[in-house]
């Protein structure tokens, strides 16, 4: 494929994307995913932010100017949100699991009942913690700087098994962004009037008001990820995009808003595979268009679709584990500018 051509298909994809204009949403299958961290058997894994800031304070902070912090208080106050909630058939958007999912952070309370404490915050993107915070920062029974090199990967080890999810999986974090942006629920859209999801890229959302890069320096910068980790992050996310929306589409019953959304998003991101392919012509990205293209963007296609997500899903780890960006350079003039950045990071 051309050059001229990638960019064609990329901005289909940003056009796209911006149909699909939205908020925070919903139910997810994914494992690490806010729903699974916060739903069931998950709610009871849930620490809150509260622990969390008593080593991270910087980070606190940043988060506290985010619109993940914000949800708590303004999403109960929006007419859109109530008008959804109402035609669900909600009487609290607080107590209802379908919003408390993606848009709440929540702990058991002494009843038992799932209690929400915060909006989007530590847990929902990195994991239930109350497996793995105490092994994260144990240092291995000694103090800060005590432990070997062998005792550091043993602890990192352990705490992603307990179910950490750390910045250097990027295809983990990645899917579990999705989860919540790209919405896995047919009858919230068509029936709720919720929008189908988010514009969501990865470069741009990760860059933005989010960014928290300050742990390794003491909170002395938020340095943005390096240019190697933007390459591979714009590759993963356009893939994790990719593998979510056939899931979707695979989950659709009626030909109605939610079907329609899902489907062109899939479509628009399989162009977006096929014009990175024609930039960084890896062998990986062939194997997921043709993976891709395997099933039809159809209703009650469910077993196929799902079939072609593993396989990307596969594809996209595999790109993770064998590049680190730096042979990415091709794709350079597509990554999103500073000034496209999703909100104004914390300096």
């Amino acid at each position: 494929m051309h050059q001229s051509t990638g960019l064609s298909a990329l901005g289909r994809l940003a056009t796209a994307a911006s149909l699909l204009v939205t908020t925070l949403v919903v139910t997810a299958a994914l494992a690490g995913s806010p729903a699974a961290a916060q739903s069931g058997d998950g709610a009871f894994k849930v620490i809150g932010p509260a622990k969390c800031a008593e080593c991270h304070k910087t980070e606190t902070e940043i988060w506290k100017g985010t619109h993940h912090f914000s949800t708590f208080t303004e999403l109960t106050r929006k007419k859109e949100a109530n008008d959804i909630a109402e035609r669900m058939g909600m009487r609290r958007i607080k107590s209802e699991s379908l919003c408390l999912n993606c848009h709440f952070t929540t702990v058991e309370t002494s009843g038992g009942e799932p209690e929400p404490v915060a909006g989007v915050s530590c847990e929902s993107c990195h994991g239930a913690a109350s497996a793995w915070q105490p092994i994260h920062s144990g240092f291995s029974g000694k103090k800060e700087g005590q432990e070997s090199q062998e005792e550091i990967a043993l602890r990192w080890q352990k705490a992603e098994a307990a179910g950490m999810i750390r910045p250097k999986d990027m295809y983990a974090w990645a899917s579990n962004c999705f989860s919540c942006h790209v919405v896995p629920n047919e009858k919230l859209v068509n029936v709720g009037g919720h929008k189908a999801g988010s514009p969501f890229e990865l470069v741009t959302w990760s860059q933005g008001e989010v960014r928290h890069n300050t742990w390794h320096n003491k909170g002395a910068a938020n340095a943005p990820a390096s240019l190697n980790d933007k390459r591979l992050m714009f590759v993963v996310g356009r893939a994790v995009e990719l593998e979510t929306a056939l899931r979707a589409v695979g989950k659709a019953t009626q030909k109605a808003s939610y079907a329609v959304s899902m489907a062109t998003r899939a479509q628009a991101a399989r162009q977006a595979i096929a014009a990175l392919e024609g930039y960084l012509k890896i062998e990986e990205l062939g194997q997921m268009g043709v993976a891709a293209n395997s099933a039809g963007l159809k209703l009650n296609n469910d077993a196929a679709l799902s079939a072609a997500a593993d396989k990307v899903g596969a594809i996209t780890r595999q790109i993770v584990e064998k590049y680190d960006g730096s042979t990415f350079g091709a794709i350079d003039q597509v990554l999103p500018p500073d000034s496209a950045y999703k909100g104004t990071p914390a300096r």
